[in-house]
């Protein structure tokens, strides 16, 4: 029996995540070519005092947006793609009602994914919160 491919899509990304992880609020809102962008609704449990967005909180947007970028690069859904290291840099406070990421691949190899992340709030990607660079494992076909 065999299985046919999925088409890598917004929609087909999304089912997957909510599949592994079901109730996450990270959704993969577009893809291109070796490229991903992430919307994330900001709620009470993402807010420090003073009214920011949590630095775990804008972490997790990178992570997530890094993941959905190996699919582009992929050409694939692959769940077992696993972050090897993934680092941040925040650079002014983050307040707002949307955490935006986008994520671009910056090499791909055989055994791995290196991307660089992007996190802003709201519609002003110009003003980012944050920027991230991590390296994503590929698993090895058998």
């Amino acid at each position: 029996m065999t299985t046919e491919p999925v088409a890598l899509t917004i929609d087909t990304i999304n089912a997957a995540v909510q599949s592994s992880f079901p109730g996450s609020s990270h959704i993969c809102h577009k893809i291109g070519d070796n490229y991903a962008i992430s919307r994330l609704e900001v709620d009470d449990a993402h807010i420090r005092p003073g009214g920011y967005v949590s630095g775990p909180t804008q972490f997790g947007a990178a992570d997530a947006v890094l993941w959905y970028a190996c699919f582009t690069a992929l050409g694939r859904i692959e769940q077992m793609a696993l972050t090897s290291e993934l680092s941040i840099r925040f650079l002014r406070p983050a307040i707002g009602k949307v955490v935006w990421a986008r994520a671009d691949v910056d090499i791909m190899t055989r055994r791995s994914i290196v991307g660089t992340v992007r996190v802003w709030m709201d519609d002003d990607p110009d003003r980012i919160t944050a920027t991230a660079q991590g390296t994503y494992a590929i698993p090895i076909a058998k």
